[in-house]
């Protein structure tokens, strides 16, 4: 069993970019811009907004956030993305979801630019994406397909099961892996809350990759000898042990599941410093392609 070490990967891939931002300090170019809008003071939509403002520090990305209140209307909001949209100087930018009940989701993804869409979420990037045009691809996915890829793990003729049917995982994930090219060229099933034995497809899946949101789902006897496991679940779990009161625990029972895995992503470390770190990844491609 070998660990897919998504923070020591994430590391590497900060550092390339870097050296690109370098390059463009060092030819007199402004540097890439990327801006977050948080709505509300949701604690996990903070902390991880927090998290990508320290990432464009480390890249050397200016970052903006606009924080803005839970009282602010819809109207409000699509103002604000109209003006992000037609600033000259942004490359890219996220409205952090989830976003508070009065306001339509849909509706404001549907209002960013498609080419300032680093988060990947519009419908003019998802449908470019499953046509294999040029788009961008959300993060989580791009960053579980840089991580096979960056680990020479073969997918081609392989059986990939994706445990879950989300746009930002689970859909995205199933297009990517049945498409031509490495990583690539799988055979596909999309399991989900409504499948009946789960199991039976997992037992026989060579790739397993589930983003649930049901802490230690996959268990050892769900999945065959040599099988690559690929972890997106992140939950908090209550743990009187620990300071905060909690512990984050992923969809895999990783004890009983290392056992059989030819690979297998940690929790925490895996898939999410990747997720991070292909949002730059997307930002530096934004930059390039508006410029």
């Amino acid at each position: 069993m070998q660990i897919l070490d998504g923070l020591k990967l994430s590391k590497q891939i900060k550092q390339e970019i870097k050296e690109s931002v370098d390059q463009l300090i060092t030819a007199g170019k402004r540097v890439p811009h990327l801006a977050a809008v948080l709505v509300g003071e949701n604690g996990a939509s903070q902390t991880y907004v927090n998290s990508k403002i320290k990432d464009c520090e480390q890249v050397g990305f200016r970052s903006s956030l606009l924080r803005l209140p839970e009282t602010t209307s819809q109207e409000e909001l699509l103002a604000v993305i109209e003006k992000l949209n037609n600033q000259a100087d942004l490359d890219g930018f996220i409205v952090q979801l989830p976003l508070p009940k009065h306001i339509d989701q849909e509706m404001i993804i549907n209002a960013i630019d498609p080419k300032k869409d680093v988060d990947g979420f519009h419908p003019e990037n998802f449908g470019k994406m499953a046509l294999d045009m040029e788009s961008f691809i959300p993060a989580t996915p791009f960053g579980i397909m840089k991580l096979l890829e960056r680990n020479e793990i073969e997918t081609k003729g392989k059986h990939a099961v994706i445990i879950g049917r989300s746009r930002i995982v689970g859909k995205p994930m199933s297009i990517l892996l049945a498409r031509k090219g490495n990583p690539g060229d799988c055979t596909v099933t999309l399991v989900h809350s409504s499948t009946i034995n789960i199991e039976e497809f997992t037992k026989k899946a060579d790739i397993v990759v589930t983003a649930l949101g049901v802490p230690h789902f996959l268990k050892g006897d769900m999945v065959k000898e040599g099988a690559v496991i690929i972890d997106v679940g992140i939950t908090r779990v209550e743990d009187t042990d620990s300071p905060k009161g909690y512990k984050i625990a992923g969809d895999v029972d990783f004890e009983s599941v290392q056992e059989k895995a030819s690979w297998i992503t940690p929790v925490p470390g895996g898939v999410g410093p990747m997720t991070r770190a292909m949002l730059l990844e997307n930002t530096l491609l934004a930059y390039q392609r508006n410029n």
